[in-house]
């Protein structure tokens, strides 16, 4: 009652005073008023100040008067013993529950039942109860200020769930991975995950499960307690008393060195929890079979894929099979219908043939009985010639009318020289034309040559790369051009493939008199005589001083390599690789005659030509 009315009065005066605070009413216009407790409360109040009875006391005289109405009471465990034992000093050391009687319920006891387990506590132990018993009571040493404590903190919300986190009674330990636990995986781990469920902030919490639990299950069960959120905290176990503090410096201090000292058990409480999944993790069976179920699915999916990519080889190798085997047989067709019609123009030339040697043979017979329409010798030796040139020039139906004509005539030597004036006007009118056409053709080809001559070092190039690149070489003329762009002197000018092909076949063609290469041809000989007879000179000159030439004194051997020379060195180079110690000196001693500093020489020349010639393929693969 007491409690009641200082509650009404400090509301009366709040309620009182707050409409000014906030300006909503004009100061002064409100006035406070005390408020006395009047009839049985008064009395009572009364009693309280002007006597030495507790309030507790007077609780227990009030509530005494209305045993018999509350009827019987819940059987609370009453460790007298413990009671005794507790330091009133130390009751933050106390098991709190166990000090109200309600040891088996713990975190799971409601407020009711924490009340009534405290109104018993007090009925029994109360200080004047058992000093009217003739119990001595220690005024400063009584362990009813335990009670009082335990209740104070389990009747708090807050502070009991700061109990909570640390109860006494509650296992911590992480069960360990080992085989042996596998077997009774969720006999060790189903408890302990209960127990530890009671910090988790979301509910519900799913359980751990059996061997018959479902995937889903077990992936939504360790995906919770992996993601744990946990209301565990620490605070009842703070080292500093922040309400003993002297000033608010001191009391900020305290908080900060509690605040570090229950992140660092949060930390802890949290490596606990993760360890704890973790063990459950690696020793579940369920994931195992999972694990195995899951390498099983690839290795069918991988078996599948490679099926599907083995049959489609197949497939694709019967369609080329059949594909090649398709173009054999048109192949084949076409040869043989190539053959056939061969064979039939062959017998066709073969019988024009005999035709026109008949009708030549005719032609020759009939001018021959006519005394080849000749009156003398000279004459005759003329027409014999014209005959001559007829069989030559002329086709199987101009033979036939000729015969034809000349029997059918009444004066076939009209006939005859009629037919010679007019094979020699028309032969003569065909040397015009294709005289005419020779010297445009000709002007043509210089027109379109003349603006890029080709150098004497174009030339040589053109040679070399013709014999680097031989026939077969993919893109060969493309090749062969880029390795002339890529080399020559004058990288102004670009040959290109076909203007390259061209100048090969002018070089390969016995036809230098009507070849623009005539003169570099002589031009190229002469320097070459010219650097024979020097090179001649050189050795006359110094034949007088020394025996040795220059390549000789620098240990070179100038004499051209074989064909068989090459095979030793090429066979040399892959018995003793670049990591046999005197390497060359092993390769020389391979090849007689050949010096140490030959074989290099040689390699190097070999090794320049294939990068030359990778050099000319990649460019014009790009190109």
């Amino acid at each position: 009652n007491t409690c009641l009315i200082h509650f009404i009065k400090r509301n009366t005066f709040r309620m009182v005073s707050s409409p000014e605070e906030t300006l909503v009413l004009p100061p002064g216009f409100l006035s406070e008023r005390e408020v006395e407790p009047v009839g049985r409360w008064f009395l009572a109040q009364w009693d309280r100040i002007n006597c030495t009875r507790t309030i507790s006391a007077n609780l227990l005289s009030d509530s005494s008067e209305d045993e018999g109405e509350a009827g019987e009471e819940d059987d609370f465990e009453d460790d007298l013993e413990y009671l005794r034992s507790l330091d009133p000093k130390e009751v933050k050391d106390q098991d709190h529950y166990r000090v109200l009687g309600i040891t088996n319920l713990r975190i799971n006891a409601t407020d009711d039942q924490i009340k009534r387990a405290h109104r018993q506590k007090v009925l029994r132990h109360h200080p004047d109860k058992r000093k009217a018993a003739g119990e001595e009571i220690k005024v400063d040493d009584d362990y009813f200020t335990c009670i009082t404590k335990a209740f104070e903190i389990l009747g708090n919300p807050v502070k009991r769930r700061s109990y909570d986190s640390v109860d006494p009674l509650f296992d911590d330990d992480v069960p360990d991975v080992s085989k042996r636990d596998k077997y009774d995986f969720y006999k060790i781990f189903g408890p302990v995950f209960d127990n530890n469920s009671r910090w988790s902030n979301k509910t519900p919490v799913p359980k751990l499960g059996d061997e018959s639990s479902s995937r889903g299950d077990v992936e939504s069960f360790y995906g919770f307690w992996y993601d744990f959120d946990s209301w565990r905290e620490y605070s009842y176990l703070d080292e500093e008393d922040k309400e003993k503090a002297s000033d608010k410096w001191e009391r900020k201090e305290m908080e900060r060195i509690n605040k570090a000292q229950r992140l660092e058990r949060k930390k802890d409480e949290t490596k606990r929890i993760r360890k704890l999944v973790d063990n459950a993790y690696n020793a579940d069976p369920r994931i195992v079979r999972f694990r195995k179920a899951d390498i099983e699915e690839k290795a069918a999916k991988k078996k599948a894929k490679a099926d599907a990519i083995k049959a489609k080889k197949e497939e694709e190798e019967k369609q080329r099979r059949e594909a090649e085997e398709k173009e054999q047989r048109e192949r084949e067709e076409a040869e043989r219908a190539e053959k056939a019609k061969l064979d039939a123009e062959k017998k066709e030339r073969e019988a024009n043939k005999k035709l026109v040697k008949n009708e030549r043979k005719k032609l020759r017979t009939f001018t021959k009985e006519k005394e080849l329409f000749a009156s003398n010798d000279d004459e005759r030796v003329h027409h014999l010639a014209e005959v001559e040139k007829m069989c030559e020039v002329y086709t199987l139906d101009q033979l036939t009318t000729l015969n034809n004509n000349l029997a059918a005539s009444c004066n076939p030597k009209e006939v005859f020289l009629q037919e010679l004036q007019n094979m020699n006007t028309k032969l003569k009118e065909e040397r015009a034309q294709v005289a005419e056409q020779s010297r445009g053709g000709g002007a043509t080809e210089k027109g379109k040559s003349g603006n890029k001559e080709w150098s004497h070092d174009e030339l040589q190039l053109l040679i070399k790369a013709v014999n680097l690149f031989p026939a077969g070489t993919n893109q060969r003329w493309e090749v062969v051009a880029e390795f002339i762009n890529q080399h020559s002197k004058t990288q102004h000018i670009k040959r290109q493939a076909k203007e390259t092909l061209a100048k090969a076949k002018d070089l390969q063609s016995g036809n230098f008199a009507m070849s623009t290469l005539k003169e570099e041809v002589n031009k190229m000989a002469y320097e070459n005589l010219q650097k024979a007879q020097k090179r001649d000179v050189n050795v006359e000159s110094a034949a007088s001083v020394r025996t040795e030439t220059p390549a000789e004194a620098l240990g070179f051997n100038s004499t051209p390599w074989t064909s068989d020379e090459q095979k030793l060195l090429e066979q040399a180079l892959k018995t003793y690789p670049s990591s046999t110690p005197e390497r060359w000196e092993r390769i020389a001693e391979c090849l007689p005659g050949r010096s140490k500093k030959d074989c290099m020489k040689r390699y190097k020349e070999l090794a320049e030509l294939v990068r030359a010639k990778k050099a000319a393929q990649a460019a014009a693969k790009k190109s």
